[in-house]
């Protein structure tokens, strides 16, 4: 949920999940992490937060998105900075790097 639109009330008890829990380590930075920021999916940062983890919230209902399915899903979030080319490459990008993993794992098990 965009934190604008919700009273922090209302999330009592609910389990609330923020840029900082997905990784704070170059080392552990999570697939949409490393993706916007290996495919210059970062800008000023002040939509940063909300773009990834929207981005994540979509690739967890539909690990394959198509391009338009990506820009719908962010649409609710706005940045001042890009024309979201780069924020779309970035999440199809972790989309793909998501689902290698997926298909290692299964490969693993």
């Amino acid at each position: 949920v965009r934190s604008c639109l919700m009273l922090a009330v209302q999330a009592d008890g609910a389990v609330i999940e923020t840029i900082e829990s997905l990784g704070d380590d170059p080392d552990s930075l999570h697939p949409v992490q490393r993706a916007f920021l290996e495919h210059h999916g970062l800008q000023c940062g002040f939509c940063t937060p909300g773009l990834v983890l929207t981005a994540k919230a979509l690739l967890e209902r539909n690990p394959s998105p198509t391009e338009e399915e990506i820009r719908e899903a962010i649409a609710g979030n706005v940045c001042r900075c890009t024309g979201y080319v780069y924020i779309v490459d970035s999440i199809a990008a972790a989309a793909k790097e998501m689902s290698v993993a997926r298909r290692e794992e299964l490969v693993d098990a």
